[in-house]
């Protein structure tokens, strides 16, 4: 490596939301991250779902107990009444 030419690359503390914190080396010092590898879900294998006004209560509702385009079909149609005989002349 030349000599001058590389930025300096101190030991930095890295703070989770979720509490946890970790040193590394970074040019930009200490920061904090909102998710970090003992939080994401991907990693932990948990789900952790961030409701924002029902949003997600409203898709399970909406999508929850969709009938298949078939039943939906076979369900709005009313039975047909059969039909009264006429009398032929």
């Amino acid at each position: 490596m030349k000599e001058g030419i590389h930025p300096d690359y101190p030991a930095a503390k890295v703070s989770c939301a979720c509490g946890n914190g970790f040193v590394t080396r970074s040019t930009r010092g200490d920061f904090q991250v909102d998710v970090c590898s003992s939080c994401h879900p991907f990693y932990t294998g948990t789900q952790k779902l961030m409701d924002a006004a029902g949003r997600v209560d409203r898709f399970r509702k909406r999508y929850a107990a969709k009938p298949a385009a078939g039943e939906k079909a076979a369900a709005e149609v009313p039975a047909e009444a059969p039909a009264e005989a006429t009398p032929s002349e």
